[in-house]
């Protein structure tokens, strides 16, 4: 079997095309992930996975998705219900923490439900941001809570939810974007906080939550640590901050490459991103000549990150006995999921 490459990418539209396939074969990424862009209904995203499984020889390669609900969900009816933000989850448990707890769980449970159907088999959830008053909205309503306690408990309860379900979550955005005064899909923001405040507030939920098998990294500087490059390109934010403070030895992957926050063409980002102690780089667009920059820099997966990557499929398709008909109807007890 031909050595994985340490990336995640892409792909352009509904199926893949010739060119995709060969450079799928020829690069093969250790996992796909999916947006809106590529997804239908059922069958032809069943077939999509399928290739993108072919291609690379492995049928257990993870096929990603960011399914949160509210506006980041890119299954949508009737492939998959509406359902309540994060925000919304955090206002339940406000006024009855077990039930906001049990709420938060029931849905990470019904996301899986609602990816395994589809072959997909990794939820980039729960996110772990905690926004200060005024920052960028680009987490907004996502986040459970503007305090570390609500989003501790609920991103636990919605990641044990999807590994309930067999599916590997993905904690995002580590070591914390909540005071991210800018979009990174635009421009690369600068944290000024004071070590000991990011530590009480922003990087608490990732430590409580350190177990976690898999967590996506931050494109956001952070000036206490490291003032002169993002956390996904920071060796120091990545080996004091996030292995150590933290205490995340889990599979680390970046945040989306082709994000403008990061600076440089696409080789020279791969191979900043690598070099600084991520795991894994991330590609979202499918554009090809971006792809081929991030192929040309990255290297198999092997030694620690590829023992990373094995432990975290050790979380895939292994689900309880859960009976999806009396979830769904919970789970209508505390919000209407617009199926």
């Amino acid at each position: 079997m031909t050595e994985s490459k340490a990336m995640i990418l892409g792909c352009l539209g509904k199926s893949l095309s010739r060119e995709e396939v060969r450079f799928y074969r020829g690069e093969c990424p250790w996992g796909f992930i999916l947006f809106a862009r590529n997804v239908s209904e059922p069958e032809q995203i069943r077939d999509l996975v399928a290739e993108m499984r072919d291609c690379v020889g492995r049928d257990d390669a993870p096929i990603f998705i960011d399914q949160e609900g509210g506006r980041v969900q890119r299954l949508r009816p009737p492939l998959a219900p509406d359902y309540p933000a994060g925000a919304a989850l955090g206002a339940l448990w406000r006024d009855d923490h077990d039930e906001g707890e049990r709420a938060a769980w029931l849905l990470g449970r019904l996301h899986a439900f609602d990816l395994s159907r589809y072959g997909i088999t990794a939820d980039c959830l729960p996110v772990l941001d905690v926004p200060i008053e005024g920052a960028s909205d680009v987490i907004g309503a996502r986040a459970y809570g503007k305090k570390p306690d609500a989003v501790i408990a609920l991103g636990r309860a919605a990641a044990e939810g999807l590994m309930a379900g067999g599916v590997m979550p993905v904690m995002k955005h580590i070591p914390g974007h909540g005071r991210a005064f800018a979009d990174t899909h635009f421009e690369l923001p600068t944290v000024d906080a004071r070590l000991v405040e990011l530590q009480r507030h922003d990087f608490e939920p990732f430590r409580q939550l350190n177990h976690l098998p898999a967590a996506m990294t931050a494109h956001v500087i952070f000036s206490a640590v490291d003032p002169d490059n993002p956390a996904t390109t920071s060796g120091k934010v990545i080996e004091e901050i996030i292995r150590g403070e933290i205490g995340f030895d889990g599979l680390l992957m970046s945040d989306d490459t082709s994000m403008k926050a990061l600076s440089g063409d696409f080789p020279s980002k791969a191979a900043a991103i690598l070099a600084a102690g991520c795991d894994l780089v991330l590609h979202c667009n499918g554009v090809m000549e971006e792809m081929a920059g991030i192929a040309s820099r990255t290297g198999g997966l092997y030694g620690k990150p590829l023992e990373r990557a094995n432990q975290a499929l050790g979380h895939v398709g292994n689900t309880d006995a859960s009976d999806e008909a009396e979830l769904r109807a919970e789970f209508a007890t505390y919000f209407e999921a617009v199926a």
